[in-house]
């Protein structure tokens, strides 16, 4: 009896010693965690053809991604508030605009650029959100930018996309459109996407479900002809020198048909899942539709424009100062004053797993 109990005692610190390597919190943890930092809405602009500039601060942690809002009030005049930049960096104010490559590295600031076009309201506003990321692995980033000469023909698509150094692995992303006081000018798309041939280099976003996409594309927009317009793109990534082979960015993604109504806005979610990992950025577009599978195409009128790309709950809504449980990114999309047939809503969640 002494000898069996012996071995019943044996076999049961066996099968836990099995039950603790197979844990999937022990094998398989996940240090990567995000708080959200928001000051809240700054008013403006309030002149035709202007623009305001917000910002975000971390006070722990480094940007992996940022966000914009903006309210836009009732009645025509709602049309011409639109999303110009949501951007890195390094102070609240500097833009990074001149030298492409890596701009930046460990930044804690990010840009929510809104500007008007030839209508006004007084509840234009626009609010800033910083992702701040804290990881056991990636305590390190580095913001790598692209710019082209883009778009300078009215109604054509202005698409520049930046790619993480190899050996590191992205994050997040912003975009910007410049001149910001031209009015008719806007940032309509800021997506995840592959330097590859399967998603001509950029020119097709990642798809849901896709994992580690390796760079960041920006559109920019006109309604008019332009020849000094130029869009950036804005790749966040994992610092140098950090072994990150173990990470997985998972790319969540949803795409509505909508708004097609002039002068009508509409917000499009997705979401991380369960085993997704943690919401680190998210992405959003107005668009002809199937960005996924085919290059991008703008949306159906040339004054659809973005008023939001932001961290919310599952139905949309944003969250506040200090959230650290968000779990999806909202798309807020806008016709102009025109109907806009053909005219989609995108939106993308990014979910990683520091694997640590």
């Amino acid at each position: 009896m002494e000898q069996r109990t012996t071995t019943l005692a044996g076999k049961a610190l066996l099968i836990g010693a099995l039950l603790t390597l197979a844990a999937p919190g022990t094998a398989y943890a996940n240090t990567a965690a995000v708080t959200v930092r928001t000051p809240g809405a700054t008013l403006g602009p309030t002149a035709i053809d202007s623009s305001i500039s917000t910002s975000a601060q971390c006070g722990s942690g480094l940007v992996s991604a940022g966000g914009i809002n903006q309210a836009t009030g009732t009645g025509t005049g709602s049309n011409g508030n639109h999303v110009l930049g949501t951007e890195p960096s390094s102070d609240g104010t500097t833009e990074y605009t001149g030298t492409t490559g890596v701009v930046g590295t460990d930044l804690t600031y990010w840009i929510a650029k809104g500007g008007s076009g030839g209508q006004l309201n007084s509840a234009f506003s626009t609010t800033p959100y910083a992702m701040c990321l804290t990881s056991n692995l990636i305590n390190h980033t580095q913001v790598v930018m692209n710019k082209a000469n883009t778009p300078t023909t009215a109604a054509t698509v202005g698409l520049v996309t930046a790619s993480c150094p190899s050996g590191s692995v992205l994050l997040g992303g912003g975009a910007l459109v410049a001149p910001a006081n031209t009015g008719n000018l806007k940032a309509i798309a800021s997506f995840p996407t592959f330097n590859d041939s399967a998603h001509d280099f950029g020119k097709k976003a990642a798809a849901d479900g896709d994992t580690n996409p390796d760079s960041w594309s920006a559109v920019g927009w006109d309604n008019s002809t332009n020849a000094s317009n130029e869009t950036y793109a804005y790749a966040i990534c994992s610092g140098s020198g950090i072994n990150v082979s173990g990470v997985t960015v998972k790319v969540r993604f949803t795409e509505a048909s909508g708004p097609t109504t002039g002068g009508t806005g509409q917000t499009t979610t997705a979401s991380c899942g369960s085993g997704d990992g943690t919401l680190v950025s998210g992405g959003a577009a107005i668009s002809g539709g199937g960005v996924t599978s085919t290059d991008f195409t703008g949306p159906g009128s040339a004054g659809d424009h973005l008023n939001g790309s932001y961290p919310s709950d599952s139905s949309g809504n944003p969250v506040g100062n200090g959230t650290t449980s968000a779990a999806s990114w909202t798309a807020y999309t806008h016709t102009g004053g025109m109907a806009s047939t053909g005219t989609h809503s995108d939106a993308w969640a990014l979910c990683a797993n520091d694997g640590v």
